[in-house]
């Protein structure tokens, strides 16, 4: 669903004025300007005045505003649930009962003027394609654009983005920009890559559970220039990944059980956000699982005891102990070869990609 003229709708609660338009000045008073007392495109006001707007309607129709996602909003009666998402002027909706679907369609018609274009098939870049037995997203269409854009469509693909080989750092002196560098090279096999997967995408079954779990991994001291270490998870509800995270840690880890620890926090807030965000959509978590190959971070995490290999470890890592005593959250021991986490912390060989890709739903649907 799409709002048409949307900014057009929200009422301002400041003051802006603005002058009068080239061909329409009036003769008598050629100096007056006009007070908005609705928004206009190309204010900054605008887009959270609609905002406001919108909220305020559908409240008043009885629709609750999600307690995390404040863009989510919710309409339950009995077992039947209906949930719209907003952004800026798309609405993406869906609810267990087609009635509830066409009272909303019915209800925003009367205060709004609306375009429907049915079955949700591409929002934000992603193509949806839905089948009976559950939905297959991809970017086949970015992905293509951005290897025409760089004219690599005739290339050689590659089996993985990264080389386990080389190791990016940091260029100071900018030298490295000509035509023949690694640093070319290196982007040029991600294109190569993403060339030969295109038409790959994520698929996610309707034939599954609503448990959350979480993978968390660290690669420790990874990083050739300052030594630091890269953090990596990746969530489940039920078989179906979906969250995902990569990023370098802020400070440098003395050893491998200290990177796999902070990781391992990085994951609980992550599946903390989560459980909350499930609670709007009708499912309730209890105890979370999350998976690590570090049996030394996992034994931190159970011993409040201070010890000189741990006590220098910034106390907002420390949260995680909390979480474990108080059974928010359990670590569990999984195998480094289970550990589907591995795939967002380093290169891996082409065998080890491949297999924790399909393991976590990366595959070609026809």
């Amino acid at each position: 669903m799409d709002v048409k003229s949307a900014f057009l709708n929200g009422f301002l609660q400041e003051e802006v004025f603005v002058e009068q338009p080239k061909g329409f000045v009036d003769a008598h008073h050629p100096n007056h300007v006009y007070r908005l007392k609705k928004a206009l495109y190309g204010l900054k006001q605008a887009p959270r005045a609609w905002y406001e707007r919108l909220t305020q309607f559908l409240v008043d129709n009885n629709y609750t505003r999600g307690s995390v996602d404040k863009t989510l909003f919710i309409k339950r009666d009995n077992d039947e649930l209906f949930i719209a998402q907003i952004y800026v002027d798309d609405i993406v909706f869906g609810s267990t009962n087609n009635t509830k679907v066409q009272q909303f369609v019915d209800v925003m018609s009367l205060e709004f003027e609306m375009s429907l274009v049915g079955e949700l098939s591409y929002f934000l870049g992603l193509q949806i394609r839905q089948m009976h037995d559950g939905i297959f997203i991809t970017q086949a269409k970015y992905a293509k654009n951005l290897v025409k854009k760089f004219g690599l469509e005739k290339a050689k693909h590659c089996d993985t983005p990264m080389s386990t080989t080389l190791k990016l750092s940091k260029d100071a002196s900018g030298t490295k920009r000509i035509l023949r560098s690694p640093t070319s090279l290196r982007v040029k096999r991600i294109i190569r890559y993403v060339n030969g997967t295109s038409n790959y995408g994520i698929w996610y079954s309707f034939d599954t559970n609503a448990s959350l779990v979480g993978f968390s991994d660290a690669d420790w001291a990874g990083n050739c220039d300052d030594r630091k270490s890269t953090s990596g998870g990746c969530f489940f509800l039920g078989n179906n990944l979906v969250s995902w995270f990569c990023k370098k840690q802020n400070s440098i880890s003395l050893s491998t059980a200290e990177a796999e620890y902070i990781a391992a926090g990085s994951g609980c807030t992550q599946l903390l956000w989560m459980k909350q965000m499930l609670v709007d959509y009708g499912f309730n978590q209890g105890t979370l699982t999350l998976f690590c190959d570090n049996m030394s971070a996992i034994n931190i995490s159970k011993n409040p005891v201070q010890h000189s290999r741990t006590k220098h470890i910034d106390i907002r890592h420390h949260f995680i102990r909390e979480l474990v005593e108080n059974k928010c959250i359990v670590l569990e021991h999984v195998g480094t070869n289970d550990q589907l986490a591995d795939l967002f912390t380093k290169p891996l060989d082409a065998t080890r990609f491949k297999t924790l890709s399909r393991s976590i739903g990366i595959c070609l649907v026809e």
